[in-house]
C-alpha cells in the first residue's frame, strides 16, 4: 500500500511541479556498505520532506520534530515514510540520529530545523555536524530550488504577487558530491561544534549556488526570468518615471536591437554610454539579443581615458542619448571623439520604430535570435578598470562569468521577487552593472535606477520613497549620504552593501548609531565580475570583507617585507576571460592558467574571513621597512573622521620613500597626526612628514579615490618645495 501511494505521489509531483533531479551520480558514488549516508538539504517549504523521500533512491529515515506530528495531515504524510520523532530542543535529539545511522540506515536532517521565512538559508544548528562527526557518515548535500515560490512555503504572502506560478512552480533538486567532516582532533567542545557547523553551512551555501547557476547567455537568462517570474510586473523604474516589466524589457530589446542591427551591421564591440535610466538596460539587452558585445563607457573618466578605451576595444560606434549629452554637458567630449568613433543617438533610432517594427517584434521568436544561441563562454561585455592606478584596461567578461557571479551573490544575500534595490552606482562600474542592475532583473526583483550617486540628499530620499530593501554604495558615497539623510530614510532597508573601496570603521559606526542599520562590507574587483566575498547576517566579522563566495579557489603568495598575509590570486567561474590592453588593442590576454592576480595583500583567517591589508602598490619602503599606506590612512581617519584623507609616497634621497598626506580637512595638522600615531603606539615611519590641503580630494566617477591625480598633487608639491 505504501509503495503504491509513493508511486502515484511521484507521478503527481512530476506532473504538477515538473520535478527535475540533477547530480544523482553523486548519490550512487557513495558506498553505503563502507560508511553511513547522511542527507542534508535546505528547508524552503513543507514539500521538502516528500520531495527527498520520493526522488532520492533508497529508504530514507527522517528525524522529525515532535511539534510537526500533531496535525492529522502531518501524521498522514508521515505514515507513508520512515521517521522517528524527537524533541529538537533536547540535547538527546542528535543521539537518536546517531543510533539510526550506526544501524546502517540512510538518514536525513534539515540542518536549519525549520522552514525558512526569509527565502534564504536560516541559522544552522550544531547537531547535524556532530551527528556526521560521531558516525563518520558521508554527508550528501541536496539543494531544493523552486519550492520556496510555492503555496507551501512560509514566506509572507505579499511576496507571491510577483511570482508567476503561485501553486505549481518548477522544482529542481540538485545533489552535490558527498563529503566527510574534516578532522577536529585537538579542538575543545565549543570550538569543535563551531567548526563542524561551519562545514555544514558551507555545504548548504554551496548548494544554493549550484542549484541556481546555469550555462546560458545573458539574453537567455532574461528569457528564463520572464518565464519564471511575473512578466508583467515592473522590474525597472527610473527617475523619469519610466517603467519596464520583464515582458516590456524583452520586447524593447528585440525591437530596439533590430533597428541597431541595421545601423551596426557586422560590428563586434559597441560602445554604450548612458546613465542609470530605463534606456540603459533596454539598450544593453538590445545589443545582447543580436550578439553584439557592449563596451561600457565611463563618461566621467575624461577625454583621454575614454579615447584610450575606444582604441583598446576597437570601437567604431558608441550608442548614447542626446538628452543625456545635454544634461551632463558632454558636448566637448562628443566633439573631441567624433573623429575617432561614430555616435548613434537613441532618439534617432526610436524615430525609425513604427507600427510595422513593433508587430515584427511581437512576432519574433526570441529563442531564434543570435543572442540566445551564443556559447556562454563567449564575451558578453567589456568594462574598463577604474584607472585609479594608471591607464584603464579593458576587462572582457563572458556570459557565464556574469551568470555565475549572480548565482554566487544569491547564495550569500536574500533577494526575492518584489524586493526593491536602489542602484545609484553607474553601470560602467562592474558593481553597478552586475549587482545593481542585472542581479535584480534576473531574479524577478525590482531595481530603481538613479543617475548619480553623488546627489547625497536625494538618494536617501529615494530609498525612503521607494521602500528599498537593498542599497549599494562605496564608503565615499555612504559618508556623503550620512551628512544629508534623515534618520528615518533607511527604515525599510535590510541591507546596505559596501564595496569598491575600504569601508572605514567610522562610517560603519555612524550608520549603526544614527540609522540603526549595519553596512555589510564586501570585496571584489572588475576582473571577478566583481563579487569575491561579502559579510552577511549569518557570517559576519567586523573589519573583514567576509568569506569567499562559492566555487572560488585562492592562494596567497608571500610578499617581501610583509609578515601577515600575502598577495591574493583567485580562480573561479566569475574570473574574466582576459584583458584588452591599450598597447595591443583587440587582442585578448587571458589570465595565466585561469589564475588572476588581484594585486591586493590580504590575510585569510581559520574561519575563511578575508582581511584586506592593502594594495600591493600601496606600500612604501621607508628605511628598509614596508609601510602600508592604507594602515596610515586608517589611524588618520580615526583622528579626523569627517575628512577625506589619502596617503601616498614620493621618492626620498635619504630613506628611499617619504609619506605625503593629501586632505580636505582644514583643522588637521601634523601635531594631531603625531599624537594619534603615538596613542596607537605606531612607529615614527607611519607619520606623514608632509601635509597638502586641498579643497576636494580627486575622486573617480565610481567613488574610488583617484590615486594618479593625488600622486601628481603630491609630487608637484614635493618637487616645488
Amino acid at each position: 500500500m505504501k509503495g503504491l501511494f509513493k508511486f502515484f505521489a511521484k507521478l503527481l509531483f512530476k506532473a504538477l511541479y515538473r520535478v527535475e533531479v540533477k547530480g544523482l551520480e553523486h548519490y550512487h558514488a557513495v558506498d553505503q556498505t563502507e560508511q553511513p549516508l547522511l542527507i542534508i538539504a535546505n528547508h524552503v517549504s513543507s514539500l521538502d520532506g516528500p520531495l527527498i523521500d520520493l526522488f532520492l533512491p533508497g529508504e530514507t529515515y527522517f528525524m522529525v520534530d515532535a511539534g510537526h506530528t500533531k496535525k492529522w495531515h502531518e501524521r498522514f504524510i508521515l505514515s507513508m515514510t520512515h521517521y522517528f520523532k524527537v524533541d529538537l530542543q533536547s540535547p538527546y535529539a542528535a543521539k537518536h540520529m546517531i543510533k539510526e545511522l550506526k544501524k546502517g540506515k540512510q538518514c536525513m536532517i534539515f540542518p536549519e530545523g525549520r522552514v525558512t521565512t526569509t527565502g534564504h538559508l536560516m541559522k544552522v544548528y550544531e547537531g547535524t555536524g556532530m551527528v556526521a562527526d560521531k558516525t563518520g557518515a558521508m554527508v550528501l548535500p541536496v539543494n531544493i530550488s523552486g519550492a520556496v515560490y510555492s503555496k507551501f512555503s512560509y514566506l509572507d504572502g505579499t511576496k507571491f504577487a510577483y511570482i508567476k506560478q503561485f501553486w505549481f512552480p518548477k522544482i529542481t533538486l540538485t545533489i552535490r558530491p558527498a563529503e566527510k567532516m574534516q578532522q577536529t582532533t585537538g579542538l575543545s567542545g565549543h570550538q569543535k561544534h563551531k567548526v563542524l557547523t561551519q562545514q555544514i553551512t558551507r555545504l548548504l551555501t554551496d548548494g544554493l549556488y549550484y542549484g541556481l547557476v546555469k550555462q546560458q547567455t545573458l539574453f537567455a537568462a532574461l528569457l528564463h526570468a520572464k518565464a519564471t517570474f511575473r512578466a508583467k510586473e515592473v522590474c525597472i523604474e527610473d527617475v523619469n518615471g519610466q517603467e519596464l516589466s520583464l515582458k516590456k524589457l524583452t520586447l524593447a530589446a528585440i525591437i530596439l536591437g533590430k533597428q541597431l542591427q541595421n545601423v551596426l551591421k557586422d560590428e563586434k564591440h559597441v560602445g554604450l554610454m548612458l546613465p542609470n535610466v530605463a534606456g540603459m538596460p533596454a539598450s544593453f539587452f538590445a545589443l545582447q539579443a543580436y550578439g553584439y558585445v557592449p563596451a561600457m563607457i565611463n563618461f566621467t573618466a575624461g577625454i583621454g581615458s575614454i579615447k584610450s578605451a575606444c582604441d583598446t576595444a576597437e570601437l567604431k560606434t558608441v550608442i548614447t542619448s542626446k538628452k543625456f549629452v545635454e544634461v551632463f554637458g558632454l558636448e566637448p567630449l562628443i566633439e573631441a571623439l567624433s573623429k575617432e568613433v561614430r555616435f548613434v543617438y537613441l532618439e534617432d533610432i526610436k524615430e525609425k520604430i513604427n507600427g510595422v517594427s513593433k508587430i515584427k517584434g511581437l512576432l519574433t521568436c526570441p529563442r531564434k535570435l543570435l543572442g540566445f544561441g551564443i556559447h556562454p563562454d563567449k564575451p558578453a561585455v567589456i568594462l574598463f578598470t577604474s584607472g585609479s592606478e594608471g591607464t584603464p584596461k579593458g576587462v572582457v567578461l563572458s556570459h557565464q562569468n556574469i551568470n555565475s557571479n549572480i548565482a554566487q551573490t544569491c547564495s550569500k544575500i536574500t533577494l526575492l521577487p518584489g524586493d526593491t534595490i536602489l542602484n545609484a552606482l553607474p553601470t560602467f562600474h562592474c558593481f553597478g552593472l552586475t549587482a545593481g542592475m542585472l542581479w535584480p532583473i534576473m531574479r524577478g526583483a525590482k531595481v530603481y535606477l538613479y543617475p548619480s550617486p553623488i546627489h547625497y540628499a536625494i538618494v536617501p530620499e529615494m530609498a525612503y520613497q521607494k521602500n528599498v530593501k537593498l542599497m549599494f554604495g562605496t564608503d565615499t558615497f555612504y559618508s556623503g549620504y550620512a551628512r544629508k539623510a534623515h534618520p528615518y530614510d533607511f527604515y525599510s532597508v535590510q541591507g546596505l552593501v559596501a564595496g569598491a573601496e575600504r569601508l572605514r570603521p567610522e562610517t560603519r559606526a555612524l550608520y549603526a548609531s544614527k540609522y540603526h542599520k549595519p553596512i555589510f562590507e564586501g570585496y571584489g574587483i572588475t576582473e571577478t565580475t566583481p563579487v569575491l566575498s561579502i559579510n552577511t547576517p549569518l557570517a559576519y566579522k567586523d573589519g573583514s570583507v567576509g568569506q569567499f563566495v562559492p566555487d572560488i579557489e585562492y592562494r596567497l603568495e608571500p610578499v617581501e617585507g610583509i609578515s601577515e598575509g600575502g598577495r591574493l590570486f583567485v580562480k573561479g567561474p566569475n574570473v574574466m576571460l582576459g584583458y584588452l590592453m591599450s598597447d595591443n588593442p583587440g587582442v585578448l590576454q587571458p589570465p595565466k592558467e585561469g589564475w588572476h592576480d588581484t594585486g591586493d595583500i590580504v590575510d585569510v583567517d581559520d574561519e575563511g574571513y578575508i582581511w584586506i591589508k592593502g594594495r600591493a602598490k600601496r606600500f612604501a619602503k621607508i628605511g628598509g621597512e614596508m609601510v602600508s599606506l592604507t594602515a596610515v590612512e586608517a589611524y588618520i581617519n580615526q583622528a579626523s573622521p569627517e575628512g577625506h584623507h589619502v596617503v601616498v609616497s614620493v621618492p626620498d634621497d635619504r630613506k628611499g620613500e617619504r609619506l605625503v598626506l593629501v586632505t580636505d580637512d582644514t583643522t588637521l595638522c601634523r601635531s594631531t597626526i603625531t599624537e594619534a600615531a603615538r596613542k596607537r603606539e605606531l612607529a615614527e615611519l607611519m607619520i606623514p612628514k608632509t601635509i597638502i590641503l586641498v579643497e576636494q580630494v580627486p575622486v573617480l566617477g565610481t567613488g574610488k579615490t583617484n590615486y594618479p591625480e593625488v600622486q601628481k598633487l603630491a609630487e608637484k608639491n614635493f618637487n616645488s618645495a
